[in-house]
């Protein structure tokens, strides 16, 4: 399995997750839901509109926190913002109602992947894996 794909089945297994971004140096987060492996990245996305477009657009620096069961995931990086009609289309596979709800209102998605990636799967007392994506 990838580095990619244990990432993945960590977020797939664990539906939602917290993305957190910097607001004036104060961290952010919220709740993520969706995710998107397409090739060697995994592809998130965020309105736009949204205070966390604003956020990773500004700085960057962003990290996804998983919990399964009784481990959980830091995966961090460098937000990239990618414009790629192919990839949306599969978003819009993806989520169907979502983009519906987007096209609806005139809204645009902004999808993007972490450069630099850097992941740990730990226990509740150590690291039991990590690597660089």
């Amino acid at each position: 399995m990838t580095n990619v794909e244990k990432i993945s089945e960590f977020l797939t297994q664990a539906k939602v997750f917290t993305f957190l971004t910097v607001d004036n140096g104060q961290p952010k987060g919220r709740p993520f839901g969706f995710h998107l492996v397409d090739g060697d990245r995994i592809y998130f996305g965020t309105g736009t509109f949204k205070n966390c477009f604003k956020q990773l657009s500004a700085d960057p620096h962003v990290e996804v926190m998983a919990v399964n069961g009784g481990k959980f995931m830091r995966y961090d990086g460098l937000a990239k913002i990618v414009k790629d009609d192919a990839l949306l289309a599969k978003v819009h596979e993806a989520m169907p109602q979502l983009m519906e709800t987007y096209d609806k209102n005139g809204w645009e998605i902004a999808l993007f992947y972490l450069e630099n990636g850097h992941a740990e799967i730990r226990g509740l007392f150590e690291v039991e894996e990590e690597f660089d994506v």
